[in-house]
């Protein structure tokens, strides 16, 4: 008898550096799982079409990393609420009922805070950097459990006061720009812009990290981040990159596609020793 082995990918540009087929082939390895995983890079403008030829091919489902996750929010057929709301998808689960889009960022981002770093996020001050699809993809998650306020910080104030807006209904949250966070303090910074890609930090005023506090930044590499070094400077309690979020979105991907949840500890050490 013949087992079928299962096909899922993650799409991008680039894609070449993504960990996804590690951890998901880490993930069937330790649940028993019968698939493969691979990456596969899209020319920009192209997604749906790729997309439409792997689901045609049979595949399973798909991750999406940048700079495709609005595209699959328009390529999915059904939305999950939390996708709906982000305006972005990074799971794509192909069925009977057709293309289904939800996005597991914020839930990894929000388990990796609470799990494995046991840090809480209720009546906390957070400071969101950015205002792109990233932060749009935690916000709702961010929002659920129920800190102080979020601020949202970005070059282009009106982008930071749109988004504000659009997650209102959720909890309180503001946008501003980074000079006007000149007096202010927070118990966590998250950054979700893409600095880190010239190995640099947001501009932020001295004495934004209030003592106790601490950082956390959604990109990860080999080396501390440019961001995760400005929160040891700063003298945060804990600064740290997101390679458990990766992890953790991940879990949340592989448990819609198998409805088996695995194991993020052994997965984030065998990361972490490369």
């Amino acid at each position: 008898m013949t087992t079928v082995i299962d096909q899922y990918a993650v799409m991008g540009h680039p894609v070449a550096h993504s960990q996804s087929p590690r951890i998901h082939t880490l993930f069937a390895a330790q649940t028993g799982q019968a698939l493969e995983y691979r990456a596969i890079l899209v020319e920009p403008g192209e997604f749906a079409a790729a997309a439409r030829a792997f689901y045609a091919a049979g595949g399973k489902g798909l991750n999406v990393t940048v700079p495709f996750k609005q595209d699959a929010w328009v390529f999915a057929d059904i939305l999950s609420a939390r996708a709906e709301r982000a305006g972005a998808v990074n799971t794509l689960r192909f069925g009977p009922g057709g293309v289904q889009g939800d996005n597991t960022d914020g839930p990894g981002l929000v388990r990796d805070v609470l799990v494995n770093h046991g840090v809480s996020l209720a009546g906390q001050r957070i400071l969101l950097l950015g205002a792109g699809g990233a932060a749009r993809g935690v916000l709702q998650p961010l929002l659920a459990e129920r800190p102080a306020l979020v601020v949202i910080a970005n070059r282009t104030v009106e982008k930071a006061l749109g988004l504000a807006v659009r997650f209102s209904d959720l909890g309180r949250v503001t946008g501003c720009s980074f000079a006007e966070l000149a007096g202010r303090q927070f118990d966590l910074i998250i950054n979700a812009t893409a600095a880190g890609l010239e190995d640099a930090v947001p501009p932020l005023p001295e004495g934004v990290l209030a003592a106790g506090g601490w950082c956390y930044d959604l990109m990860y590499g080999r080396e501390p981040t440019a961001f995760v070094r400005w929160g040891w400077e700063q003298g945060a309690a804990q600064s740290v990159d997101g390679l458990g979020m990766l992890v953790e979105q991940a879990a949340e991907s592989f448990y819609l596609w198998r409805g088996v949840w695995p194991e993020t500890a052994p997965v984030i050490a065998a990361l972490r020793e490369g």
